[in-house]
């Protein structure tokens, strides 16, 4: 079973490593003693060594700085894991950019109001920053002839719209109404069939290319109308712990997901089950 499930020595990018669910993939994965590239736009020496103080001295850390957003600095990142290491075995696609119910009315306001550039910033990071990370990655794990496992973060609301009256209380306590925006929903709603078709294209070059779908996850930030509001509605009564996705990554990544390419792996505490 341990073997099954192994990913030791195997080459691990995640990108947004810094965050709060990327971070605990990042730690995960360097306890199974996998070779893991923590992946930011704002990573540095300082930064790796403050998030990662025990993994940091094992020399399986590596922090690369990628903007997902940009082809040359996405090739340039995996230039040097290449170089330090080899191709990446298993790239989880974890960065992207959320509208949070703390963000000012401008860009959480009515549809109808939405602005097309906060639309476009949002589509640029969640779906094509994914893309060029996928197309990029994918062809060095295609010359090199070793496949893959690509794992791509979804989102229940790229899956399901988002249930606005959970929000509803921002406009009874402020008077400023708070709109969980189309862009996050539309641009994570585009990875699936992204997913899917890479997943055809690269299948018989055994590159595995499948979608993670994690809800909610709690922060101490949060306010605590919104935390119950959300956990009303979630079956488990709860929501989830940033590591708590863990499980669910370690087997896509590994063989014991072998057979599986294209799929969409739910860990949502029953989410989507209503």
């Amino acid at each position: 079973m341990e073997d099954l499930f192994s990913v030791k020595d195997r080459v691990v990018l995640v990108t947004g490593g810094m965050g709060q669910i990327g971070a605990e993939f990042v730690k995960e994965f360097h306890r199974r003693g996998a070779r893991v590239a923590v992946a930011s736009r704002t990573t540095s020496q300082e930064r790796l060594e403050s998030a990662f103080p025990e993994e940091h001295a094992s020399g399986r850390l590596l922090g690369v700085a990628m903007d997902i957003t940009s082809k040359e600095s996405v090739n340039l990142a995996l230039d040097e894991i290449e170089g330090e290491w080899d191709v990446p075995d298993v790239v989880i696609n974890n960065a992207g950019l959320d509208t949070q119910p703390s963000a000012p009315p401008e860009v959480s306001g009515p549809f109808e109001d939405f602005p097309v550039e906060v639309f476009r910033e949002v589509v640029d990071t969640n779906l094509v920053g994914t893309f060029l990370v996928m197309q990029a990655a994918g062809a060095r794990m295609r010359k090199a002839d070793k496949g893959g496992s690509i794992i791509n973060v979804g989102s229940i609301y790229g899956m399901l719209s988002p249930v606005q009256d959970i929000y509803a209380y921002k406009e009874e306590l402020t008077g400023v109404p708070f709109i969980k925006p189309v862009a996050y929903s539309a641009a994570k709603s585009g990875l699936y069939n992204l997913t899917r078709y890479a997943a055809t294209y690269w299948g018989r070059h055994g590159i595995r290319v499948n979608t993670l779908t994690p809800s909610g996850v709690r922060r101490d930030t949060q306010d605590a109308q919104f935390q119950a509001n959300y956990t009303a509605r979630m079956p488990l009564g709860r929501m989830a712990e940033a590591n708590e996705f863990n499980g669910a990554v370690v087997f896509m990544a590994s063989d014991a997901s072998q057979y599986m390419t294209g799929a969409n792996l739910i860990v949502d505490g029953g989410w989507t089950a209503w």
